[in-house]
This record gives structure tokens, sequence and C-alpha cells, in this order.
């Protein structure tokens, strides 16, 4: 067989490959571009993409489509859970379809600054911004109400040798977008989800500090 007739090799798609496609598609939600029945869609075709040749159609009609596989990878490995829906035996199961709650609260939650103290904050239903600033302290937030399929949630949070710890519902991605010096974030593999909860952007500036992100008590 001469090497015109060999069938074209199928490369396998790895994190940082769907990673890419996966920011991609958030920044196009973000900028209005797609709605979020269509960012929930394309996001689990990302995740379920096993060649490579599979993202770009995701992409196809988006200004992100030129260069996407030269764009840096994501700062957090994406995790793609083991199908809910197959029982032990390989056969599929229903599984209840996860409902996000009615917004109740405003979008932007406002800013706070925390110094040498902290708090306790549950994030309700509709709240897409806080911003905060601690030195020497940092506060727990709850994000389990917050969360849902197609929302997202930005929290920018600054820190000078402080942090704060950030529980999520499963399912939730974590993307971090935080500008750190001799610090980070810390995502755990738990709580790092396939988006099909909505999305958690972390941003903010993080000096000697870090916030830590863990999956809610009970999930």
């Amino acid at each position: 067989m001469s090497t015109q007739d060999q069938p074209a090799r199928r490369l396998r798609a790895g994190h940082d490959d769907r990673g890419r496609v996966l920011d991609a598609i958030q920044r196009a939600h973000d900028d209005g571009r797609l709605t979020d029945d269509e960012l929930s869609e394309r996001r689990n075709r990302a995740a379920r993409a096993v060649y490579v040749d599979e993202l770009p159609e995701l992409l196809d009609d988006l200004p992100e489509y030129e260069g996407w596989q030269q764009l840096p990878p994501t700062n957090n490995a994406l995790v793609v859970p083991a199908d809910p829906t197959l029982d032990a035996a390989g056969a599929r199961t229903p599984v209840p379809r996860r409902e996000a709650l009615p917004a109740t609260a405003e979008p932007d939650a406002g800013f706070s600054v925390t110094v040498m103290s902290g708090r306790d904050v549950a994030l309700e239903p509709g709240t897409t911004d806080l911003a905060n600033f601690a030195w020497w302290g940092g506060n727990n937030y709850d994000l389990t109400r917050a969360m849902g399929p197609g929302r997202t949630v930005t929290l920018s949070l600054s820190a000078v040798m402080a942090g704060s710890d950030i529980r999520v519902p499963s399912g939730v991605r974590v993307i971090d977008r935080s500008i750190a010096i001799m610090a980070g974030n810390e995502v755990s593999a738990g709580a790092q989800g396939d988006g099909s909860n909505g999305t958690l952007i972390l941003k903010g500036f993080l000096w000697w500090a870090g916030n830590t992100v863990e999956l809610a008590d009970g999930e």
C-alpha cells in the first residue's frame, strides 16, 4: 500500500487541547456570542472529544477559531468524570437533570476588604461577580447555591500573605486567570468538574498568597 492510500492518522486529544477549546468557548459566551444552551452543549462535546480533529468544529463559527491550537494551555488540567449514566454492568441508567436555582440576588455582589480577619460568605443564586482584597486574612466562600448549568461566577480575589477558601458543588469547571507572585491558587482534584454545573473564574493579584477551591461538603 502506498502512503497516499494509507488513511490519515487521527491524533488523540489531550487535556491541554480540550482546555484551550473550553476556554475559547467560555470567552465566546462571555462576549455574548453563545447562549447558555450553546455553551453547555459545546462544552460537553469538548469534554468528551477523543480526537483532536473533533475540536475545531466547536469553534468554526467563532473568531476564536483562528489559531486556537497556539493558545497557551489552560492553568488547570481538565478532569472528565466517569459517565454517571452507566452502572457497573455498563447499562445506561436515568440521571435526574440538574437544575439551577432561580436567581434571587443582584449580579454584582460588590467589593470588600478583609484585614487580619475573615467571615463566611454564601453567594446567592444570580450572583455573577464578587471582589475582595485580603491582607493577612481570608473569607470562606460557599458557591453551592450560586452555581448551576450555564452559569458563570467570577471571583476577583486579590491577596497579600493571605487567601480564601472556596467551596463549590460537583460539576463546576474552575478557570484560574489570577496573576501570582511566589503564590498561587490551589484547586483540588475533586473540585475540578466538567462544566455541567457552571464555570467558576478566578481573577486577582496574589502576593505570597493563594486561594483554595474544594468540593462542598456532601457533594
